[in-house]
């Protein structure tokens, strides 16, 4: 292929002139806080699957086939049933707007955390029916799956979600979120730390990156964070380096991507505390929600 000819992907972005962002009340950075909810809708032979889960698992084992792995489930279990009451208390006692990315399954399996989720007033954005890898999944079964996740998500916790993120997307995903329509951003990419704009079938549609590195999955996804401390560090320097940025007039902002089964775990949850401590210590930090990201930028950076 020449490099003249269409290529699907964007190598140069905003380049060395990215948009101030003029985030509101002249913040330094803005943070973005997600816990994804998963936990129930993951890959299980109880959910008709042909075989168990396998990843951001504390066992790190291969899928079985055509059989439950219970220790996998059991692993799951502990984010719905413990992880996800001590974040969420964390985050309500220290004041922190943050997004829920939800899986619609999961969602379903316990009415409990959809309540105390709609009570909490944060974001409430779609993370996929199934958590599982769109990747293979048909065109239809996928579009399916988007509608029941919007719907799930609007009749447990009351509001209609604005937010996209499948984590596991295929090559049809941005196009469906597009076509369904009644969201304002997804969040499918890594590869800025500013949002920005992309056309889909001719329709302009923002994209809010999120984050693999500041991003509890670390902890078991390859295995390179160790203890809560190496996550907690890798955060706060992340922080740093971008607040840093915003002081010199180049404001930017960060992810940081949690799940219940895993920072939620006794020996972990003290960094999440240790973090939002640090960025509160900070003036002029915007922690905020997902669709408050994109309405800022729809306003004042429009396609």
């Amino acid at each position: 292929m020449a490099p003249s000819d269409h290529y699907p992907r964007d190598l140069i972005g905003y380049g060395a002139r990215p948009p101030h962002a003029g985030w509101p009340h002249e913040a330094r950075v803005a943070v973005s806080i997600v816990l994804n909810y998963e936990e129930g809708g993951e890959y299980c032979v109880l959910h008709g699957d042909a075989h168990s889960e396998s990843v951001l698992t504390d066992v790190g084992a291969d899928p079985l086939e055509n059989a439950r792995n219970l220790n996998v489930e059991s692993i799951f279990e502990y984010g719905s049933r413990v992880g996800f009451w001590e974040i969420m208390r964390i985050l309500r006692e220290r004041r922190v707007d943050a997004t829920v990315c939800a899986v619609g399954m999961a969602l379903e399996r316990n009415p409990e955390a959809a309540a105390a989720i709609a009570e909490s007033g944060f974001e409430v954005a779609c993370h996929g029916q199934r958590w599982i890898d769109y990747q293979s999944v048909a065109e239809d079964v996928e579009r399916a799956d988007m509608l029941r996740n919007i719907e799930v998500i609007t009749r447990l916790t009351g509001q209609r979600p604005l937010g996209w993120y499948t984590g596991r997307p295929g090559p049809n995903t941005r196009r469906l979120v597009v076509e369904t329509g009644g969201f304002l951003y997804d969040s499918d990419a890594y590869n800025d730390d500013l949002p920005y704009w992309v056309r889909v079938g001719g329709r302009p549609h923002l994209v809010v990156p999120y984050s693999f590195d500041s991003n509890d999955s670390r902890l078991q996804r390859g295995g390179d964070f160790a203890t809560g401390e190496d996550f907690f560090t890798y955060c706060r320097d992340a922080f740093d380096w971008l607040y840093r940025l915003g002081s010199e007039g180049r404001p930017r902002m960060m992810t940081v991507g949690l799940h219940a089964r895993i920072i939620g775990r006794p020996g972990r949850i003290g960094a999440l505390v240790r973090l939002l401590d640090h960025m509160q210590r900070h003036e002029g930090v915007w922690l905020c929600k997902r669709e408050a990201i994109a309405r800022h930028w729809t306003l004042h950076h429009p396609a």
